[in-house]
């Protein structure tokens, strides 16, 4: 995907919400209690460094695998080191991508996370760098009706 940088997050203000006193149940209902446990300051919690941090939008459905679909929004942070094992925002010959960065057999290999997509096996020759982390992963969830996981 040819593209022009992002522009950085333009954070003025905290980005406050109410904040539930404990986690949901996704097997068994709890009783919930009647109270807030407070406020979450969700720029605080979800950006490291807002200098470093900026969005992308996902195109395309190579890293389904790892939750990532098209159209979904990407907080990407560029002071966070690429080790092996992260999703990253990468420039390959200058083409942008998103793969999740590994080394096999001592080889920097981009992966992709569907099957039907072939992962980039770098060359010698492959100009390659990451341009920040993937730190979150933004998208609505999906609508359902009358359909569920069977075993």
């Amino acid at each position: 995907m040819q593209a022009s940088q992002p522009e950085p997050l333009a954070l003025n203000e905290p980005l406050i919400l109410p904040f539930a006193p404990e986690a949901v149940a996704c097997g068994f209902p709890s009783p919930a209690e009647g109270y807030w446990a407070g406020d979450l300051d969700l720029i605080q919690h979800m950006v490291r460094d807002p200098a470093c941090t900026f969005i992308w939008r996902a195109a395309g459905h190579s890293m389904t695998g790892a939750g990532i679909n098209d159209g979904d929004l990407l907080l990407v942070d560029r002071g966070i080191d690429p080790i092996p094992g992260k999703i990253v925002i990468a420039v390959v010959d200058g083409e942008y991508t998103v793969k999740r960065l590994d080394v096999i057999q001592g080889r920097t290999v981009l992966l992709a996370e569907n099957l039907d997509y072939a992962d980039i096996v770098l060359q010698e020759h492959t100009e390659m760098s990451v341009w920040g982390v993937v730190t979150w992963i933004l998208h609505a969830p999906k609508v359902r009706r009358g359909v569920r996981p069977r075993r």
